[in-house]
């Protein structure tokens, strides 16, 4: 045989390939608030544990860990969150700093500033997207730029 087909660990070096994090929604046990169906929350919503919203809330919602938007349930308000997974309904701007999961279901009217981002087929989505690279990938290019340029970090000329 004269070609022959290298296997995937010749042809991939497996250690310069990093997977993205993608994190799961948390368990029932793991939950630290849930906004019931009923219920209509009008202000700034904040929690430093996981949320589910089955209701609506309307102002601003912080978490730092995961937030769970059900189907049915209403988000008219800023959202800021460690992780996240909509299904419902969100009229207003998504930051998230690792992963965002939109389900067929979800609805989203706003901008998202996202690392990881995961739409599934018959998701809606309206704004604008943003996938952030980690600011040490953002500064190592900038140094090449501004050495390629004969420029220094705070703007002076560099010695080459």
């Amino acid at each position: 045989m004269i070609f022959q087909k290298p296997s995937a660990d010749i042809a991939l070096d497996k250690s310069e390939i990093e997977e993205p994090k993608v994190y799961e929604a948390p368990q029932a046990d793991e939950v630290d608030t849930v906004v019931g169906p009923s219920v209509n929350v009008e202000g700034d919503f904040a929690s430093e544990g996981n949320i589910i919203v089955k209701g609506s809330v309307s102002g601003s919602v912080h978490t730092s860990k995961h937030l769970l938007i059900e189907q049915g349930a209403k988000i008219m308000a800023n959202v800021d969150a460690g992780s996240a997974t909509i299904s419902g309904t969100v009229k207003g701007n998504l930051r998230v700093k690792e992963s965002l999961e939109l389900t067929a279901g979800a609805i989203v009217l706003g901008d998202i500033k996202v690392k990881v981002l995961k739409v599934e087929a018959g998701a809606l989505l309206q704004g604008k997207i943003v996938m952030k690279v980690p600011i040490k990938e953002m500064q190592l290019e900038d140094n090449k730029k501004s050495k390629k340029k004969g420029v220094g970090l705070k703007g002076e000329k560099g010695d080459q």
